[in-house]
């Protein structure tokens, strides 16, 4: 075995760089979990920002241990579809995932979102943490005070349970098949009904 052997000060900035690089080269991962309606559309809202490294579609907030599609569908799991977010914090934060959230919802709509409806389709934000659960709400106090909205704020602020993962064919759904994907999103009036909300879109 070969041994090389450094001088003092050359082995300490040998060892301050090799620090510097192992460190600099992982990204600080986070997850944020967002229910706003059919999970195809959340997906393709968040995937394209940067620093969002994935998103998921699943189901959260029910009583059914890994429920199908079939089954949250039919309103009876007490689930709701949504997207659990992976991102590099260092680039996107998530009180910046907050307000692209609030956007792309309605969050004056108790009983579904867009043509979907059902509890099955509510907006719902689920926080991981009291870091996130302060972020949240005061996006909350945000989206209120800025008058945009007419009626009540109906979006439940939630701690979040247990996050399955659906199906393999609804995950990059709007990627598989953008053509249905399309004529989905526009015959169900969601960036229609966004544009009332929130304006000319800046989603």
């Amino acid at each position: 075995m070969i041994t090389f052997k450094l001088p003092a000060r050359q082995l300490a900035l040998f060892l301050f760089l090799l620090s510097f690089v192992s460190t600099g080269s992982q990204a600080e991962e986070d997850i944020a979990t967002f229910a706003g309606g059919c999970f195809w559309c959340m997906e393709s809202d968040f995937e394209k920002l940067e620093g969002v490294a994935s998103v998921v579609s699943g189901y959260i907030g029910g009583d059914v241990p890994n429920p199908s599609y079939k089954q949250v569908s039919s309103g009876t799991t007490g689930h709701t579809e949504a997207v659990q977010i992976t991102f590099d914090n260092s680039i996107i934060s998530f009180e910046q995932l907050l307000e692209h959230f609030w956007v792309n919802i309605d969050p004056e709509d108790a009983t579904g979102q867009f043509c979907d409806r059902g509890l099955q389709y509510r907006s719902e934000l689920f926080y991981h943490d009291e870091a996130q659960k302060r972020a949240a709400l005061a996006s909350l106090d945000k989206v209120v005070e800025s008058g945009k909205l007419e009626t009540a704020v109906t979006t439940e602020i939630t701690l979040a349970t247990a996050f399955y993962v659906a199906e393999k064919y609804h995950q990059d759904y709007y990627k598989k098949s953008p053509t249905r994907y399309t004529y989905y999103r526009w015959n169900c009036g969601r960036d229609k009904r966004l544009e009332q909300l929130w304006g000319p879109k800046k989603r």
